[in-house]
């Protein structure tokens, strides 16, 4: 007889897989660190963007929005190693509350297929879809009437694609993909582009990766195993899908990009990866800039919306938006 199945990757004891290429993924997640923070000044509904695969998204808006309001729209993509999260979760729920509350912003918040199950590219794939699902209501004359009015005063000539940590991966690829404008789904508009704390891979380790930064929940082996769990089978983190600056990877010199703001936490083990990355962009002639916050660690802003240093990150954020918007 042979063996029972064994677990062979297990993250965080939410996602495990079994050594006969079985997966089981735990619903039952204690979130009673986050309590929802609703005040009723942001109204949200959920809509199906992609039928085929059951994907939905979130759409956020400003109960003091007025008829008159062009609201611009924050694209927000949720972190979690590609492995984890989803819009539904009751700390990237109160995120995407406070950016439309603070920003006086509509946010649309998509899920995406996760890894193991659905290993890169599905997650960069769906993306696209929520985008292009963003791009069939705004092209159609009709659609706020179908939608109950919920795309009314959303102005999708101002839309910025906002992620953290596995979502500021994506971002980036969407940035490399849709290029200046997003001519691709217009007359949806990509002016600029957030990452915080992009979760970036590579065979070498950065200082602070090797010198292993303090932080409360991430480690570098858990990085190594969200890598492990959704590259390709058998690709290393110098994938395309990882590592912007890898060899494999387009080369950023000749790719034409949008505005990017970069922030990470002074104590985030990806720091330096991050900061290799922004300095790879304004080496090149691209429109980046880069923010560091002391003493912070992953997640600062996802798991503390309300927290005086998120405060400082939505001013910049606010501050982008008005420097592209112009």
């Amino acid at each position: 007889m042979g063996s029972l199945p064994h677990v062979v990757e297990d993250c965080l004891g939410i996602v495990q897989l079994f050594s006969d290429g079985s997966i089981n993924r735990h619903e039952n997640i204690d979130f009673s660190a986050f309590p929802v923070n609703d005040d009723g000044s942001v109204v949200w509904k959920d809509f199906c963007y992609n039928k085929l695969h059951n994907l939905h998204l979130r759409l956020y808006k400003p109960t003091a929005a007025t008829a008159g309001d062009k609201l611009p729209v924050i694209f927000y993509l949720h972190g979690g190693g590609f492995c984890l999260g989803s819009f539904a979760w009751p700390n990237i729920h109160n995120c995407c509350l406070r950016l439309s509350s603070a920003l006086h912003a509509a946010v649309v918040a998509p899920d995406y297929r996760l890894a193991p199950e659905h290993r890169l590219p599905a997650a960069f794939d769906d993306s696209v879809n929520a985008l292009k699902w963003l791009q069939t209501v705004a092209g159609n004359s009709t659609g706020a009437p179908a939608m109950g009015g919920w795309v009314d005063g959303l102005d999708f000539d101002r839309v910025f694609v906002t992620g953290e940590s596995s979502g500021g991966n994506i971002a980036h690829h969407l940035a490399v993909r849709l290029g200046p404008g997003s001519p691709e789904i217009s007359p949806v508009r990509i002016r600029g582009y957030v990452m915080v704390a992009p979760f970036f891979g590579g065979k070498e380790r950065t200082k602070s990766e090797a010198e292993g930064l303090p932080e409360n929940h991430l480690t570098v082996d858990l990085l190594d195993t969200f890598w492990r769990m959704s590259l390709p089978i058998g690709k290393k983190a110098d994938h395309p899908f990882a590592n912007p600056l890898g060899h494999e990877s387009p080369n950023l010199e000749q790719v034409k990009l949008d505005p990017i703001l970069i922030m990470v936490g002074g104590n985030e083990l990806m720091r330096d990866r991050v900061i290799l990355y922004a300095n790879k962009l304004k080496e090149l002639g691209k429109k980046a800039r880069y923010v560091e916050f002391d003493g912070k660690q992953h997640g600062f802003f996802t798991n503390e919306p309300y927290s005086e240093v998120s405060g400082s990150v939505l001013n910049l954020i606010k501050e982008f938006i008005l420097e592209c918007s112009s």
